[in-house]
């Protein structure tokens, strides 16, 4: 009886821990997506039927909030809890720590950066994807009135960074405003973003009513959102950038080293300093340079690696004449990459994306292509500073193998909690983006030198990341110190070297995400190849990567090392995707 007893203590004090652990969670969780802007992922999540409250008091209740709760993880026996919650528990309490890291140190007073901005996502904010019945249109309609008062909001909280020298610098501030202009100067709603939506309402909602949502959204539309943007544009023009700060460096704002340190930790999941990070970078920039060395050398050129470069920026055949041979051509490959990528994983989601241009608003300050669940983004403005040669290492990462399959089967992964399943940490998932341009080497998708110097200038690209970065944030380089640093060590454009140093300037630690992430897969793989010798399964370990989900590098390194202790077995994804060729 007594034997029985102190057996059983241990599974009720387990099962006490799970419980209280989960109620923790599921709580912050319904109460976290009850606002619209708190997303780990940057995808939006579930809302109250309005905006968010962005206000300095809110922001102090999100605060006070995320404080409880980690008082109360602190709270729990980390050892009582099961395996599976262990990895939740570290997954999560890092998601938290992040939060109020970024409370404290009032990051939502500088609500935009180079790369990406509030009002230029805000269809995300508003619902706008979604829409099915009558009440979803209204609510719809009804969010669209209430944007004033939230950019009202993020003014406020953008003047009060001004004040205390917490700003975007002014040095990457040219140009940004064309987003806001674009609806600011708008004549005619209906001619909108936010009208889109509405252009085609569902069978199912009567004429006269769908009419009467149309005319009150174009009401909506003229009265609210137009003078909305043009008061944000008046703003951004006339008080934002003069006043915004003229340093470039995360440690000249206020409490900058530690900011610098925080926003290194939150994107890389990893405590190191500034000048390893930098060292780090070197090290590899000097390493893929060898190999681009060799790679020109296969296409035969005679001249120096700057000529070289100058060639390849330069020479008509490498670019595309139109927006729609650019779009073909990145089709192409993405169709070779699903030729190949069943010998490579194990599991395969159900949903499919497709491939886009970038809106033309945003397109002349926004990256070459980024990749979702459901659509792959190609930036077709510029043509001369879209290399074809680049296309088959932009896509490897933006689509197939890399960010829509990860993020179509963390969609899929429905034993996991919404907090993982709806998360995304950068150091994993670019880290695993990078990767998946290295395995096109493996797959066989790089078949020219020329498309090997550009998977080479990608990977020397991120590498430089880690320079530039470090550079500019801790090392006090100039703008001009990380263009150049840029243009003579990779293949990319004029325009995307100074599109890209300037989100690294406004969107510090960002960058360091992806190198030190794909360093950590390639050493995880290297170990579990050496480990199991003939029993390595390239289908398993990816398979295993991928079904982890999006976790700080610790925990997949642990996930791994438990991989390799059961002798790399393929994880079971129960009904949730399919097997390739099923």
């Amino acid at each position: 009886m007594v034997l029985g007893l102190a057996l059983a203590l241990p599974a009720l004090a387990q099962q006490d821990a799970d419980a209280r652990f989960k109620q923790i969670y599921h709580q912050e969780w319904a109460w976290r997506t009850g606002q619209s802007g708190l997303s780990t992922s940057g995808e939006p999540l579930p809302n109250n039927g309005r905006l968010d409250q962005v206000d300095a008091k809110h922001q102090q209740e999100r605060l006070d909030y995320w404080q409880k709760v980690m008082s109360q993880l602190d709270a729990i026996d980390v050892k009582q809890l099961s395996p599976e919650e262990q990895v939740n528990y570290a997954v999560y309490r890092e998601q938290i720590r992040n939060f109020i890291a970024d409370q404290q140190f009032k990051q939502w007073q500088m609500p935009f950066n180079s790369d990406s901005a509030f009002w230029s996502e805000l269809d995300d904010d508003l619902g706008a994807d979604g829409l099915h019945t009558e009440s979803d249109y209204r609510h719809y309609v009804d969010r669209l009135g209430q944007v004033p008062a939230y950019f009202d909001e993020q003014i406020d909280n953008m003047r009060a960074g001004l004040k205390r020298g917490f700003s975007v610098p002014r040095a990457v501030l040219a140009g940004r405003d064309v987003s806001i202009a674009s609806v600011a100067d708008a004549k005619d709603p209906t001619q909108t973003s936010f009208y889109a939506p509405l252009q085609h309402l569902p069978s199912s909602i009567p004429v006269a009513t769908a009419a009467a949502i149309q005319a009150d959204a174009r009401e909506k539309i003229s009265k609210d959102i137009i003078p909305a943007y043009a008061k944000l544009l008046t703003f951004f023009r006339n008080e934002y950038v003069p006043q915004a700060r003229t340093t470039l460096a995360a440690e000249a704002l206020p409490d900058g080293k530690n900011y610098y340190r925080q926003q290194i930790r939150e994107y890389t999941t990893l405590d190191l300093d500034p000048d390893t990070i930098h060292k780090i970078g070197l090290e590899q920039v000097d390493k893929i340079h060898a190999q681009m060395l060799q790679t020109m050398q296969q296409t035969g050129f005679k001249g120096s690696f700057a000529q070289f470069l100058h060639f390849l920026r330069t020479d008509p055949r490498f670019y595309a004449k139109t927006p729609q041979e650019l779009l073909d051509k990145t089709a192409w490959v993405a169709k070779e990459v699903d030729g190949q990528v069943g010998k490579f994983f194990g599991h395969l989601p159900r949903e499919r994306f497709t491939i886009e241009p970038v809106a033309a608003d945003i397109a002349p300050y926004y990256t070459s292509g980024r990749g979702g669940p459901d659509v792959y983004l190609v930036n077709t403005y510029d043509l001369p500073s879209r290399p074809l040669y680049n296309m088959p290492a932009l896509t490897l990462h933006e689509s197939y193998p890399g960010h829509a399959l990860q993020l179509e089967l963390a969609e899929e992964e429905h034993d996991q909690p919404a907090f993982r399943r709806n998360g995304y940490i950068s150091a994993y998932g670019e880290g695993w983006g990078l990767y998946s341009e290295y395995l096109g080497n493996e797959m066989g998708i790089y078949k020219t030198p020329y498309q090997r110097f550009g998977y080479l200038t990608y990977q020397m690209w991120r590498a430089c990341r880690l320079v530039v970065d470090t550079g500019i944030h801790h090392l006090g380089w100039t703008r001009q110190q990380a263009i150049d640093f840029m243009t003579q060590n990779t293949a990319l454009s004029d325009r995307e070297i100074a599109n890209e140093v300037d989100r690294y300037i406004s969107w510090p630690g960002q960058a360091l995400s992806y190198e030190l992430g794909y360093l950590k897969i390639l050493e995880l793989r290297a170990k579990a190849e050496k480990a199991l010798g003939p029993k390595f399964d390239i289908r398993a370990f990816h398979d295993t990567i991928l079904s982890t989900g999006s976790v700080p590098l610790p925990v997949l390194e642990q996930r791994i090392n438990r991989f390799i202790a059961e002798g790399g077995p393929e994880p079971d994804y129960g009904n949730t995707a399919r097997k390739a060729g099923d």
